[in-house]
């Protein structure tokens, strides 16, 4: 199979083909700090699309990933009392970077380095279709948001704030 020569395999490209999951492939100029806004304005999509991947840590410091609106929160507070944890954090970016194997501004959630739960925020689901990190920066795929309960077993919770 022939292989584009402007966009290389990721750990997540690679785990979706894998799984046989259809994607579409969507580079663009990256901006150091410019999060979903950037990736939104870039691709003509609208933000609450544009799904972030989190990695955060439990009381015990066990990782999870949460998905979110690229235009939302997470209220960890939420969160925390949804999965039956006493507090949840954002991790540190060298301690996500360790769990997922992708830096910041790259994470995906597919081909993760360390098995983590993944908890979707509920409403994602509804959507027609997501576009979320593809493992590098600058680099976004657009999936069927269902793929996230079926391939990454990902549970819906309900933690936005509205940014």
């Amino acid at each position: 199979m022939a292989r584009k020569d402007h966009i290389s395999e990721t750990p997540a490209t690679q785990f979706l083909r894998k799984h046989g999951i259809a994607f579409s492939e969507h580079p663009y100029d990256y901006e150091e700090h410019g999060g979903t806004a950037v990736s939104a304005r870039e691709l003509g999509v609208d933000e609450h699309v544009v799904v972030k991947t989190l990695v955060m840590q439990d009381e015990a410091a066990k990782p999870l990933i949460i998905l979110m609106h690229g235009d939302r929160k997470v209220s960890t507070k939420n969160l925390a009392r949804q999965i039956g944890c006493k507090s949840v954090e954002p991790c540190k970016p060298e301690v996500a970077q360790r769990h997922s194997g992708y830096p910041v501004g790259g994470t995906s959630p597919f081909g993760t380095k360390k098995a983590m739960p993944v908890y979707v925020e509920r409403s994602i689901l509804a959507l027609g279709r997501i576009y979320i990190n593809g493992g590098r920066r600058g680099y976004l795929v657009g999936i069927d948001p269902n793929v996230l309960a079926s391939a990454l077993s990902a549970k819906p919770v309900h933690c936005a704030l509205e940014d």
